[in-house]
């Protein structure tokens, strides 16, 4: 479990450093960045190991209505990661869609996941999420919504969104997790 805390931590922090430190992180220029994305990976790295290495109570487990809430919610998911990065008519109605995303991902994720280990991994994600929202709000409370995207983006985010949550069932099965029961 010390893996999975650790790994959250540095996810967080390197994350967070930004917001909460911008001075120090603009004194760095770009290498900041690289170190940024060093530590991140390093979090996405020890989170993996922790998660799996990790050990806890068990209070609930899959349930066929609950999966099927989980997979809908996985695609809305991937969805808004989609609308994100390709500023559809999503985008341009919620300012953070990444990080909702991130939310509603530990949020389906925990209702299939009911024991420590999840708790920690998804519940922990879903509090960073929450609060780099809030940090992003005060440290940048003016908002300018995207241009309108033409119709061939808000397609292509759909079609993408199912390919990519094609894939992600596909790995989730071939590391023995099966996403559809």
């Amino acid at each position: 479990m010390a893996y999975l805390i650790l790994g959250l931590a540095l996810w967080m922090g390197g994350h967070l450093f930004k917001r909460i430190a911008p001075d120090m992180r603009a004194g760095m220029g770009n290498a900041g960045k690289g170190g940024a994305a060093l530590v991140i990976l390093a979090g996405v790295v020890l989170m993996v190991i922790g998660y799996g290495r990790a050990d806890g109570a068990f209070f609930w487990g899959r349930h066929p209505a609950t999966v099927g809430i989980n997979n809908l919610l996985m695609l809305l998911s991937v969805y808004m990661f989609a609308a994100a990065g390709m500023k559809t008519a999503l985008a341009r109605k919620m300012r953070h869609p990444m990080l909702g995303a991130v939310k509603v991902w530990a949020l389906a994720h925990l209702l299939v996941n009911g024991d420590v280990p999840s708790f920690v991994l998804f519940g922990g994600l879903l509090a960073w999420a929450v609060v780099e929202m809030i940090v992003i709000n005060r440290s940048e409370p003016d908002w300018t919504r995207p241009a309108p995207a033409p119709m061939s983006k808000e397609i292509a985010a759909v079609v993408g969104s199912v390919v990519v949550y094609a894939a992600i069932s596909a790995i989730h099965y071939w590391l023995g997790y099966p996403v559809f029961g």
